[in-house]
């Protein structure tokens, strides 16, 4: 089994799930996160205050699944993801060794 880790701007996230929802995905993780790496830093205005903001919003999902399916769900993620613009984000596939259902215990 293959893990796959999305990390791209919140504003793709409604496009990104429909993408997936294309290609059959069913369960996945989704969390709210903030990051950095080369997109720049962003300065914000709020009550005549200037602040500088180091951690763009993001937003993360998780979608175990089969080796085989991989490609086609990597495809739609980066596809829908996409905006040709620094800062689209990244996507990491790892390894899973086992799978353990907390509530059986039922190891896959």
């Amino acid at each position: 089994m293959i893990k796959i880790e999305a990390i791209f701007r919140l504003c793709r996230f409604e496009a990104v799930k429909a993408a997936l929802a294309k290609v059959d995905v069913r369960g996945m993780t989704v969390s709210e996160v903030k990051g950095c790496g080369k997109q720049k830093r962003a300065i914000e205005h709020y009550r005549g205050s200037e602040y500088e903001i180091l951690f763009h919003p993001k937003v993360k999902i998780e979608i175990v699944t089969l080796k085989e399916n991989m490609n086609k769900i990597i495809d739609a993620i980066s596809y829908a993801a996409r905006t040709d613009e620094t800062g689209d984000g990244k996507i990491f596939v790892s390894e899973i060794a086992e799978v353990v259902h907390i509530r059986t215990g039922q190891r896959d």
